[in-house]
């Protein structure tokens, strides 16, 4: 009798963006004429860089020519873009990485999933609240969540809670915790914390002997300069901290897939007896086994990034999408909303009108706008009251769902 992995059916049975779409379609079956406006999945709208679709285009006729054709690649990543990434992202920074420290992925949704089988099971995970929801399903599935309260939480997985109360800063846990996941600037609420914050979480993670996993998809959306790009560029960080990276936001690779992670070789878990343990190591053989690499062809695209041609065009399109957010945060205050991020990230994260929930919020929108969103507490519990706005459509779709909204009455 083949038995099932039953974490699995401890799942909710929608992940939260495939309700929205079950929501969307039912709407737009008794709507058809009905224009929708989405505003809601962090999925980008500009097209490819130039420079990426050169290169891209170069990769296909080397590959249509068998002195330049290329077949399984490395599962770590072509030296080419390895060593761009290396220069521009942290070299440039005064951060010094070693070349089999970086790992080419196809996506920080893969890797922030994935990384989860190279930790035992009975870690203890810490998350900010509200979460990207993969930082908590991809635990549930691994049997590490124990089970779920009427609060919305799991029992094993300690929540720190980010809300307007607190200015969306998470405390340091209360007790030691072992997988520790960070996400600024902040899926999907769009805000961020400090340098100094950001230290205090550095040293916590080395007190306790903490790994944390930090994701930094949006790192080129920051305009602050007191925060972080890297979380390497935190004293001490190369000893607790795993970093994702991305292409799908600053360059339009949602649809192409390539991302990064990176895997210092100075950190380190333990065994059950303490013997101490490399995770690049682990990273590594977990990758060859289960991941055969990025498409060359994909990989050539990602490396025109660093290209002069492609940062201007990429610095073009971040602009592009962060005068959405603008526009998104205006409209919304217009409104006498309380309105948060929007500053470090295409993500606007908005309190809900008195009376409204983040669904309820979520179906009057829908209903009497046309403009779909993320309703807050699909992402936590803190999340409830709570609704989360992208900055990724078009410019008119923007400007149409803003007027849109300034028209509902609540």
């Amino acid at each position: 009798m083949a038995l099932v992995n039953e974490n699995y059916l401890k799942l909710k049975g929608s992940y939260l963006f495939s309700e929205i779409a079950k929501r969307v379609g039912a709407f737009s079956s008794e709507n058809p004429d009905k224009k929708i406006i989405r505003l809601g999945i962090g999925d980008v709208t500009q097209p490819l860089p130039d420079a990426c679709i050169k290169a891209m285009h170069n990769a296909v006729d080397e590959m249509s020519n068998a002195k330049t054709f290329r077949g399984y690649g490395p599962e770590r990543g072509y030296d080419f873009l390895i060593d761009k990434i290396i220069e521009n992202d942290y070299l440039a920074r005064g951060i010094q990485l070693d070349f089999d420290e970086v790992f080419i992925s196809d996506g920080a949704k893969s890797d922030t999933g994935n990384i989860v089988d190279i930790f035992g099971g009975d870690n203890i995970v810490a998350v900010t609240d509200p979460v990207y929801p993969v930082y908590v399903d991809t635990n549930v599935m691994s049997g590490r969540s124990g089970t779920m309260g009427d609060d919305g939480k799991w029992s094993d997985i300690l929540y720190l809670s980010c809300t307007k109360e607190n200015n969306f800063v998470p405390k340091l846990p209360d007790k030691r915790v072992d997988m520790l996941y960070l996400c600024f600037p902040n899926n999907p609420t769009g805000t961020t914390i400090t340098k100094e914050e950001l230290k205090k979480w550095v040293d916590y993670a080395k007190e306790n002997r903490t790994v944390i996993l930090y994701d930094a998809a949006y790192e080129a959306y920051i305009t602050e300069d007191n925060v972080a790009h890297s979380i390497y560029e935190i004293e001490g960080a190369k000893e607790v901290a795993i970093e994702f990276r991305s292409f799908s936001k600053n360059a339009g690779f949602t649809g192409t897939r390539c991302a990064f992670a990176v895997v210092p070789k100075q950190l380190h878990a333990y065994t059950q007896s303490g013997e101490k343990v490399q995770l690049n190591g682990l990273w590594n053989r977990r990758q060859s086994t289960k991941f055969n690499g990025v498409p060359y062809i994909i990989q050539r695209g990602a490396e025109a990034v660093y290209s002069d041609e492609g940062k201007a065009q990429i610095k073009e399109t971040i602009n592009y999408y962060m005068e959405n957010a603008k526009i998104i945060t205006a409209g919304l205050k217009e409104m006498g909303l309380s309105v948060f991020g929007g500053v470090n990230a295409p993500y606007i994260w908005l309190k809900t009108p008195d009376g409204y929930t983040s669904w309820s919020f979520f179906d009057k929108l829908l209903k009497d706008a046309n403009v779909v969103g993320t309703p807050g507490e699909g992402f936590g519990p803190s999340g409830k009251g709570y609704f989360r706005l992208t900055a990724f459509g078009n410019r008119q779709n923007t400007i149409d769902a803003v007027s849109r909204l300034k028209s509902i009455k609540f």
